[in-house]
Parts: C-alpha cells; structure tokens; sequence
C-alpha cells in the first residue's frame, strides 16, 4: 500500500508518494491534468526508456516523451536547449506540467527546464534510480553543468508531486545502484547515526526488504532541512549540510570529466575526504575514519581515485563551488558520526593532505 510524506512549504507544499508500484497513480495524476485541460510531456533517457518501455506507455500512454542520452553530459546547456525546443514544439502553456522520469540528471534538467520554460510551469519527479529517490528528486534543486563546475547554472523549482515507486529499480545497474548508497551513507552521517550503523552491519541490497523504509527514512531527513532552509540561506548549517562530501565530489567529476565518475562514485571518495579531514581538525577519530572508508567499500564504492588528479586543477575547481562565501572556501565536516556543521576558514594545508590521502596527486 502506498505511503504519504509531505514537504511542508506553504502553498510550495508537495506529497512524496512511496510504493512498490505507483504506474496506476502516475496515469491517474496525467489524467486528472488533461481534465483540466492542462497539457503534458515526458522526459526521459534512453536507457530508461529501452528497460522500462511498459512501465512508460501505463504511465503515459499517449503523452509526447523525449528521450535524451544518459549521463552527466546530458546535463549540459546543449541539453537543456534540447528540452525547451520540445516543450515549444509541443504547444506546453503555463498551465501544463513536465514528468522527468529517471535519475538525477533527468530530474535536475527537467526541473530547470521547467523552472525557465514561460517562467515557469509545474513539474513532478518520477526518479528511476536509487540515488534519485532518496535524494535528488527532493527539496527543488534544479540545474545543469558548465565547464567551469558542476551545478552552477539552476533554480529553486519545487516539483508539484514526487513518485517514489520502487518496482523501477529492478533493471537498474548494479554500479547505478551502488552509486545511489553513497547518498543513503550520507544521509546517516550528517543526521541519522542509527541509520549508519545500520548500513555498517548490512549494506544495502537491491533486493532488500528494508530498501523501501531506507528511501522512506533518507527522504523524511531532506524534506526537514528542506522546510528549515529551503534556499539554503542559513548562516550555518541548514540545507548547506546535505552537501558533505560534495565540495570534493564535484571537484573529482569536473576535473576527471564529467562521466568519468557517476556521482555516487565521487561522493563515496568525497565521503572519505570529508571523514580525513574532519579527523585532522580533531572531531572525530581514526577509528571513526576507518569505519567509514569500511561504509563506503562495503557498498562498492570507491574511496580513493582510480588514478591521480592534480590537486591544483582540483583545488581550482573547489573554489568554483557554490558553498564558496566571500571568496573563502566553506566546508561541511563531521562533529561526530551522525552530525554534520559547516565550517570556513579551514587551513589550506589539511584540505590538500586530505584530498591526497584519498589520491589527488
């Protein structure tokens, strides 16, 4: 039976809906739109649309669907150029909505693209991927890549609805899987120590029945910092927080070239230089840092690079980061297992010798 939690926003306010199978809800939501007159499209990938062709036609039968390459280097302006073409070619006015339909970068680009198209018009998220649906197709975070780094073009564009419908992992790949447990560890280290410990003693399984209360729990996390600090304004911590490990992760994927690395990937190495150096400025131990290299490994993910980047191409991409405050980089560090802070003003030299110490050359 389908379960409900509410992002508590105001009149952004919008329901996640978790199911094994939520196609029926999806089809009932498109149709509910086009009896009001309100026209629709899809987004997609390719991959997704080759694996998942049934689960796409119950859920939209008719609806116009574009299908883009999966992949960081989708989300590109090339990408969204691609997106808002199809939405004029499809005659969407203010009052239609956009599905995206897949993992992260489907969602951060169908959201964006939504948040731009005629100023704006609704969308709703219908993530694919594990990493997606404990993570990215919540809180209204939208956006594309530049060269310069990740991220660093989007809006603030709440979706209208979230579909959490776990019966559409079943043909993702096992390394997307693995990708998407990075977020998962992140969610426990920064605010839910139960949930860590539990992932120590039994690492995530695709076909494991605590899967569907995990994404539960992880989207229950975000929708709370959501409510607090929506536009992530806070002077400290706030939704800030739900970027540990992702200062060095977007560094690794913009200096490695985006889709070198999935994202999950870089933010396990990420997670391992955020423990280092949060150990070196004396929060937690190195016991602390070897449990969760251990997290990390155990649900394979890297925690060092796979061959060296330079650490000042890596530290010029760093400083590029949104988190970056006064030209002064900020960090999210560990207090202790379970709880994260913000932090600025953090001697260059412990940066460097952390990034090294997971392989920065």
């Amino acid at each position: 039976m389908a379960e409900n939690l509410t992002v508590k926003l105001g009149e952004r306010s919008y329901a996640i809906r978790f199911g094994a199978g939520l196609e029926a809800e999806v089809r009932a939501e498109v149709e509910r739109l086009a009896g009001l007159g309100r026209k629709t499209a899809v987004l997609t990938d390719t991959n997704f649309q080759a694996a998942q062709g049934a689960a796409l036609q119950s859920m939209f039968g008719a609806v116009p669907i574009l299908a883009l390459p999966p992949g960081e280097g989708t989300k590109s302006l090339t990408g969204l150029g691609q997106v808002l073409d199809f939405l004029a070619a499809q005659k969407i006015d203010r009052g239609g909505a956009l599905f995206a339909v897949g993992g992260g970068v489907i969602g951060d680009l169908g959201g964006f693209a939504a948040a731009s198209w005629l100023r704006g018009i609704d969308f709703y998220q219908v993530p694919t991927t594990l990493l997606a649906m404990v993570d990215s197709s919540v809180g209204g975070k939208t956006g594309i890549n530049l060269a310069a780094g990740k991220n660093l073009v989007g809006a603030f564009h709440q979706p209208r609805g979230v579909f959490v419908s776990t019966g559409l992992l079943a043909t993702l790949p096992p390394r997307e899987f693995a990708a998407g447990t990075a977020e998962v560890i992140k969610a426990g280290l920064l605010g839910d120590a139960p949930l860590f410990a539990d992932l120590e003693r039994t690492p995530l399984r695709v076909t494991g029945a605590e899967l569907p209360a995990v994404i539960r729990r992880c989207c229950a996390l975000k929708a709370r910092v959501v409510e607090a600090d929506e536009r992530e304004l806070a002077k400290d911590g706030g939704r800030a927080l739900l970027n540990l490990g992702h200062t060095f992760a977007h560094a690794i994927e913009n200096v490695a070239g985006y889709g070198d690395y999935l994202h999950g990937e870089a933010v396990g190495i990420g997670l391992a230089a955020a423990a280092r150096l949060s150990e070196k400025l004396g929060n937690i131990s190195p016991a602390d840092v070897a449990r969760i290299d251990r997290a990390v490994a155990a649900h394979a993910l890297p925690i060092r690079l796979r061959s060296p980047l330079e650490f000042a191409a890596l530290h010029g991409a760093m400083t590029r980061d949104k988190k970056v405050r006064a030209g002064a980089l900020r960090f999210v560090v560990l207090r202790r297992l379970g709880e994260a802070a913000t932090q600025g003003e953090i001697p260059a030299a412990l940066v460097e010798a952390s990034f090294r110490e997971v392989g920065a050359g």
